[in-house]
């Protein structure tokens, strides 16, 4: 006698990531987003029965690693964030807001990879081919070996790519792309879910390295399923300034390399430059000291970055209540700090408008600018220049102790290398080994509280603090920190 079928039980899923849940709750366990989960049919429990391989499991010491070198792409900043270049069979996800340059910058890399001998193969879903063409020739990367195609459906790409049999496939971008097989609308989670899905089975299968772009929404999450996220083997965000020409590509997810790493560029007319060496860029050019600016060592990734931060204060009309501008800082940390400088110092901080910003368009949210943004701001109240020799590094509690902060010795290095002679540090590095090299020139004042640094300043800047810092000069390949000899 045969068992009766198990009665089928309804499915819910998650319209904004696509997550899938056996009851409805009202907050998807995935993305958080309230009132998103809904009933999308039946499913039935099928048992799971054992199936041919596709190929026998072998001891790991027989396996060859040669399959998975990575190949460069010929953009140093792009192989230095994706730890070496790209790798046969793997998938990319690169995202970013509109405009930032996604497309120019893959351009480039699918010219350089063709000029390498090997086929690159880029589909639009975006623009024609004959807008495409336009641009490569603005860049100068047009190759007998770099394909282009006009296509939004899945089934037609997977043609071309039988057609032309590339090393290299760029999809722009993968929310374009459809298919039959599954409802719904180009750009909708199903969609996107079967395109990837397929994309990245034939990645694998062939050994094709692949990227795939992606849209992002207004918040500056990647758009589609979470799940998309997990499939790929590298996720890359392109952030950038629609006013700066600074352009940043951060990596949050590599199976092949670093996941905290950071690549420079800078977009010009023939395209994306990359930079090598970009302090210079969040720097200014004078050499004299002003009232509220001082410099702060920043670490993006594994780069150590000089970060000019500059604060000017106001004093309020009478009745009116003061105002708070922060550009490129976290706006909450800037308040933080006007708190412990009031409560600590005795500053008048509540009685001015204050606006605080950084130099060159730079992102500055680590911990340990704090430092730097307070003296800063204790510049601009007190009318008090610090020498251009001097930068702080530290992060402020909200006890006005300068705490420690990780990879001192890099950021030493990079003061050193700029032409920096005295560096305010937590006094918790005292006694601290460090490497030889550029540090060898740098002197290290510690401080334990943010009253010890204001101190520090003061005298520092009575006896002028030293040599002037070293001129920073652009020079050819994009590099805009390498520092001229310094003038005494």
């Amino acid at each position: 006698m045969t068992k009766p079928a198990r009665a089928a039980k309804p499915a819910y899923r998650c319209t904004e990531c696509g997550a899938d849940s056996l009851r409805w709750v009202g907050r998807c366990p995935e993305c958080q987003a309230w009132g998103s989960v809904t009933e999308v049919g039946a499913t039935t429990r099928r048992a799971v029965a054992a199936s041919p391989v596709t190929r026998a499991a072998r001891p790991i010491g027989e396996l060859s690693p040669d399959e998975a070198r990575a190949r460069p792409t010929g953009v140093a900043e792009l192989d230095r964030v994706l730890g070496g270049g790209l790798v046969p069979g793997s998938v990319v996800l690169l995202a970013g807001e509109p405009g930032v340059g996604k497309s120019t910058l893959l351009l480039d890399v699918a010219h350089r990879y063709a000029a390498g001998g090997s086929r690159a193969l880029i589909v639009t879903g975006e623009e024609s081919t004959a807008q495409v063409r336009l641009r490569a020739e603005r860049i100068g990367a047009v190759d007998p070996n770099l394909f282009l195609a006009a296509e939004n459906d899945l089934g037609a790409l997977l043609t071309h790519l039988d057609d032309v049999t590339p090393g290299l496939l760029v999809v722009d971008s993968v929310q374009t792309i459809s298919t039959d097989a599954v409802d719904g609308t180009a750009g909708g989670v199903p969609q996107i879910r079967a395109v990837a899905a397929a994309l990245i089975a034939v990645a694998k299968e062939r050994g094709i390295a692949t990227v795939l772009v992606g849209h992002v929404t207004k918040d500056g999450a990647i758009a589609g399923p979470r799940v998309l996220e997990h499939l790929v083997d590298v996720v890359l965000h392109f952030e950038g300034d629609r006013h700066s020409s600074l352009r940043l590509v951060r990596a949050t997810k590599n199976r092949h390399g670093p996941a905290d790493e950071v690549g420079c560029f800078e977009m010009r007319e023939d395209g994306m430059v990359g930079l090598t060496d970009p302090s210079g860029l969040f720097l200014s050019d004078r050499t004299s000291a002003v009232d509220g600016a001082c410099v702060t060592i920043a670490v993006e990734g594994r780069r150590a970055l000089a970060t000019e931060i500059q604060a000017l204060t106001n004093k309020v009309n009478y009745g009116a209540s003061p105002r708070r501008a922060v550009s490129n800082l976290d706006s909450a940390r800037v308040a933080m700090l006007l708190a412990v400088l009031a409560r600590h110092t005795r500053l008048p901080m509540g009685e001015a408008d204050v606006y605080v910003a950084t130099v060159g368009g730079i992102i500055a949210n680590e911990p340990a600018c704090d430092l730097g943004i307070a003296l800063a701001l204790v510049s601009a109240v007190r009318e008090l220049p610090i020498p251009p020799t001097i930068c702080a590094i530290g992060e402020v509690s909200l006890s006005g102790d300068v705490r420690r902060v990780p990879n001192l010795a890099r950021r030493l290095a990079e003061a050193g290398r700029l032409g920096f002679t005295t560096v305010l540090v937590p006094k918790a590095h005292a006694g601290e080994a460090l490497p030889p090299g550029p540090v060898e020139g740098v002197q290290t004042v510690p401080v334990a509280t943010i009253n010890d640094a204001m101190a520090s300043i003061e005298a520092l800047s009575r006896r002028g603090g030293g040599p002037r810092r070293a001129a920073l000069r652009p020079i050819e390949g994009g590099n805009r920190g390498t520092p001229v000899t310094p003038t005494t």
